[in-house]
């Protein structure tokens, strides 16, 4: 349960990170203090599990393979609620 719970957290936080880098880089204001305090969240409930279980390499594969998956959904979320702009004009 720790595994999966360490996990889907670590999916949540990079997802949150990147989308947040993208905020950032295309100027999308609104999106920057929601996503900033879900950040907060995840990542203290993330040092909080950490702290109480200790790691090993189980918790670093599964964080790590979750990571990579949270960043390249992030990517493709964020393009699509937030479409760039034609500059080809």
């Amino acid at each position: 349960m720790t595994y999966a719970a360490l996990a889907l957290a670590s999916f949540v936080f990079v997802f949150l990170k990147a989308f947040q880098q993208r905020n950032v880089a295309f100027n999308h204001y609104l999106a920057v203090i929601p996503t900033s305090l879900l950040m907060a969240v995840v990542e203290v409930f993330t040092i909080a599990t950490l702290a109480a279980e200790g790691w090993n390499i189980i918790i670093v594969l599964a964080v790590g393979l979750a990571s990579g998956g949270g960043a390249l959904t992030a990517m493709a979320l964020h393009n699509r609620m937030f479409k760039p702009k034609d500059t080809t004009e």
